[in-house]
């Protein structure tokens, strides 16, 4: 009897040993497989959020971009509005509609990236031109040395006292010049912009006012 005690108290000490190493491997697996399904969820979070991020990066020069070109297209906006009533070639108001259909919606385009950015838009000063904005460089946070082009206050004064042909040659002359600035402001921004649509947009850019450029220049005959 005594051997048979023993014999029973020793397969219950295996069974025991058993459950304990089971229940060890058990556990083991477990928390294996719960460190892998953490490393699941983590390691996709990069790769979830590049194609976000890269799609709406953006660098100091698409913000700069954006900001000088605002205040530039809108003085090329004042400007296509004088000629409405002032312009003697329907050339010339031709183009000057031309030119604010084009650059009214790049204003609101360009606000638009300024304030999904977080970055300031920058404001239109009630009863003082676009002009007077380039004449003085104390506004915050305005630069006016990067928005070449920019017309000073005299000059504009000046347009808006023509009328007839005068008003036509000074317009273009004026035009030109302000052109030119945008396409060199472009440029910048194809060189060292980092955001696509701002790219894409500078390149846009390019395109139609060079074209004006080389279209004003023949109605000046000098082209």
């Amino acid at each position: 009897m005594s051997r048979s005690k023993s014999h029973r108290s020793f397969s219950r000490r295996l069974v025991v040993v058993a459950a304990t190493a089971a229940s060890a491997v058990v556990l083991a697996a477990c928390g294996g497989n719960d460190s892998g399904s953490h490393t699941a969820h983590r390691s996709p979070s990069p790769s979830a959020s590049s194609p976000s991020a890269s799609a709406g990066a953006h660098n100091a020069a698409d913000v700069a971009f954006a900001k000088g070109m605002i205040p530039h297209h809108r003085q090329a906006v004042e400007m296509a509005d004088l000629a409405a009533g002032r312009a003697s070639s329907s050339q010339v108001k031709e183009l000057a509609a031309k030119i604010k259909q084009a650059q009214d919606p790049e204003i609101k385009t360009m606000s638009g990236w300024l304030t999904a950015w977080g970055e300031q838009v920058p404001q239109e000063m009630p009863g003082m031109d676009h002009s007077e904005h380039s004449g003085s460089s104390d506004m915050p946070g305005m630069d006016h040395s990067v928005m070449p082009g920019m017309m000073s206050a005299k000059a504009m004064a000046a347009l808006k006292k023509k009328s007839g042909k005068d008003f036509d040659t000074a317009f273009m002359e004026m035009m030109v010049g302000h052109h030119q600035g945008a396409v060199k402001m472009a440029g910048t921004e194809k060189e060292k912009g980092a955001y696509g649509p701002a790219k894409t947009l500078a390149d846009a850019v390019i395109k139609a006012q060079e074209a004006e450029i080389a279209r004003m220049n023949r109605l000046l005959g000098k082209g």
